[in-house]
């Protein structure tokens, strides 16, 4: 029996150049995908009155490790150099499945309840082969459309960071890959999430392009960031092993040579900034502009909530302000008017869903609210005295609303939020992730 959702005479922004907006539309979801969305649309189906509302694609996050859920805000005044010791060498080893379960199933949550439908969740944390099975357990339970980013374990700083000689355990993705990840073309989707050359040596950098490009699954890796891995010249690294293609996310890229940004845009590379956490830890100004002047379409994502909010509007903002910031100084110091490039709070808009489904390689799927597509939809209480009255409703999306905003979620056509209520057992998901710190706690004192 076909199942219709009928969003009613809400301001829709589809983000997507051929349907526009419709400051009063509705968008017709019919047993999961997008059908319809028109000015007005007759239809047999359980209506959701979206008066007062603004509609818009889900967030996609393309970067976020979210089994750290469980450790949030244990590092606040962190720089990235505290990061790789604080957690990476602290926490991560001693992370049980239990663990990992427990975060990916509130983070997750959490990512539901901030309006983020798509997930692209860099794991590096499979201490054992259980770890991946929890952490997949988990998305699966939630709903959320992710993709699940296989990384290394963490169980020494010295040996998974510093020239590591230690590569992805190559059977134990094919495993996964058979186990859960069969066809591509599920809820959730398999890439693998790699260290890179600097931090690992050349031998395990092509062993796991290799191991990748064998499964037919993508690449996501951390580059140019920070003291450290902004001098490794990464990006030029893999271009001499022969290694890029366009299979490949660069998450921050914030010291990239003029020469390495020419590679990613030529290679069909695709790029993940996480403007928070690049401000506030020393991984370098958020290139996102940069990344537009080379002919490239920049994604956004949260990171690590050890340190930075971790929902959608906050990176939206730190970009925005960053980005101006950087240009309205640069422009004052060389007294010169501001260029018509300056960023706009559309533009930001389409950073954090459009974009971000081409950075997921999920953009047939997600990412816009067009017809054909899968139905990933938020809405927005615009009627709330944070965000009205309104005038324009993608500034009011980018620049005013925040979490307590997001009304309604739909992921795949199931609604995962209602009425400003996630439809999960949230106190369970609260009460596993408190247990899990308490046990991260516990471990880490009798370790000390």
């Amino acid at each position: 029996m076909t199942h219709r959702i009928l969003l009613r005479a809400g301001h829709v922004l589809s983000m997507d150049p051929a349907v526009g907006d419709l400051p009063k539309g509705d968008v017709l979801i019919e047993d999961g995908k997008i059908a319809a969305v028109d000015r007005e649309i007759g239809a047999d189906a359980e209506v959701l009155d979206m008066t007062g509302r603004i509609v818009i694609p889900g967030f996609v996050d393309t970067h976020r490790h979210t089994w750290e859920a469980s450790i949030r805000n244990v590092a606040p005044d962190a720089t990235l150099d505290d990061y790789f010791v604080d957690i990476l060498d602290t926490f991560a080893p001693l992370y049980t499945p239990e663990d990992v379960y427990a975060a990916n199933l509130a983070g997750a949550l959490e990512c539901l309840n901030a309006g983020i439908t798509t997930l692209v969740d860099w794991s590096h944390i499979n201490n054992t082969p259980e770890h991946p099975d929890a952490a997949i357990r988990a998305l699966t339970e939630t709903g959320i459309r992710a993709q699940y980013a296989y990384g290394s374990a963490n169980t020494s700083l010295a040996d998974y960071w510093f020239e590591s000689k230690i590569a992805i355990p190559g059977d134990d993705v094919r495993r996964v890959r058979t186990e859960y990840f069969a066809s591509d073309d599920g809820l959730l989707t398999l890439a693998l999430a790699t260290r890179g050359p600097g931090f690992c040596v050349n031998d395990v950098v092509t062993s796991e392009w290799g191991l990748a490009r064998e499964l037919d699954i993508p690449i996501t890796v951390h580059v140019a960031m920070g003291r450290l891995a902004g001098r490794f010249g990464m990006v030029k690294q893999l271009h001499d092993l022969g290694l890029l293609g366009p299979d490949t996310t660069y998450v921050h890229c914030c010291y990239f040579s003029e020469e390495e940004w020419r590679l990613v845009a030529d290679s069909g590379g695709t790029v993940s900034i996480a403007p928070q956490v690049e401000t506030q830890m020393g991984h370098g100004w958020p290139p996102v502009m940069k990344a537009i002047e080379h002919g490239l379409r920049p994604s956004l994502s949260i990171d690590v909530v050890t340190t930075v909010p971790g929902d959608m509007f906050t990176q939206i903002r730190a970009a925005f302000g960053a980005e101006r910031a950087r240009v309205n100084a640069e422009c004052w110091q060389a007294d010169v008017p501001v260029p018509d490039t300056m960023l706009t709070a559309r533009q930001m808009l389409e950073i954090a869903t459009r974009n971000g489904a081409h950075v997921a390689g999920l953009e047939d799927r997600t990412g816009s609210l067009t017809p054909g597509k899968r139905a990933d939809v938020v809405a927005i209480d615009a009627t709330a005295l944070n965000v009205a009255p309104v005038h324009d409703a993608a500034a009011a999306v980018a620049l005013s609303a925040d979490v307590s905003n997001v009304e309604t979620v739909v992921v795949d056509g199931v609604v995962r939020k209602r009425d400003g209520r996630l439809t999960a057992d949230v106190a369970r998901a609260r009460r596993l992730v408190e247990e899990s710190r308490d046990r991260l706690l516990a471990a880490k004192e009798a370790r000390a």
